[in-house]
């Protein structure tokens, strides 16, 4: 017998049919609106954050209860000396063992803002603890939420231009070692898989792209 003539599948779109596009454009940002918080209880409390037990209302209208890590926020300093080369200059890399990963870490000079502190005044507080390094030029680069699934910190990331170096006094539990790294090196790092650290990933990566979108005009 001779085979049956294949029917055709009338659900699914012929090669040269035309898919639907959605005109209609997705927000680049929030709506604006704010969840109504019923109750909030602190369950735990140490020198870093404090951790919320929230019961809330979303904006969608869903009751939910969420557990939250709520501390002053961060700051991140991308440090630059670009005095021979602003196509490459050189980045201000920091080297410190970090408990949580079990392992050393590459990361961008960072920290905590203290009660009161200024994102600016915090940035540059850190960078001179950290590394002893001033910067004449300070100029906001992203600001963003590594993990917002259960973390409300925010992370302000700075460019700092001009450097002078100076002497670091680190905190007493603080053991770091830095130094200078071009930043096209840094980027090999990162495709090597040899920075894990999300601040610093964000951070240099983004000031790349931006550095080849501005040789481009």
């Amino acid at each position: 017998m001779p085979p049956k003539p294949k029917v055709a599948d009338k659900s699914a779109p012929s090669p040269k049919s035309k898919v639907r596009k959605n005109k209609k454009k997705m927000p680049l940002t929030g709506s604006g609106k704010k969840a109504e918080l019923l109750s909030s209880k602190v369950v735990f409390e140490c020198k870093l954050f404090k951790v919320r037990h929230d019961t809330l209302i979303e904006p969608g209208g869903k009751q939910a209860e969420r557990d939250v890590i709520r501390h002053n926020g961060s700051v991140v300093i991308l440090a630059l000396d670009n005095s021979k080369s602003k196509k490459d200059p050189w980045v201000v890399i920091e080297r410190q063992y970090r408990h949580a990963a079990n392992q050393y870490l590459w990361e961008l000079p960072a920290g905590k803002l203290d009660e009161g502190e200024t994102p600016l005044e915090g940035a540059k507080r850190e960078l001179e603890e950290e590394t002893g390094y001033r910067a004449r030029k300070w100029k906001p680069l992203v600001e963003y939420y590594a993990s917002p699934g259960f973390l409300g910190e925010s992370m302000l990331v700075f460019v700092a231009e001009g450097l002078v170096a100076g002497d670091a006094h680190p905190e007493e539990d603080e053991q770091i070692e830095f130094r200078l790294v071009k930043l096209s090196e840094l980027v090999k790092m990162a495709e090597k898989k040899e920075i894990l650290d999300g601040k610093t990933l964000t951070s240099i990566l983004l000031y790349k792209r931006l550095l080849g979108r501005k040789r481009k005009k």
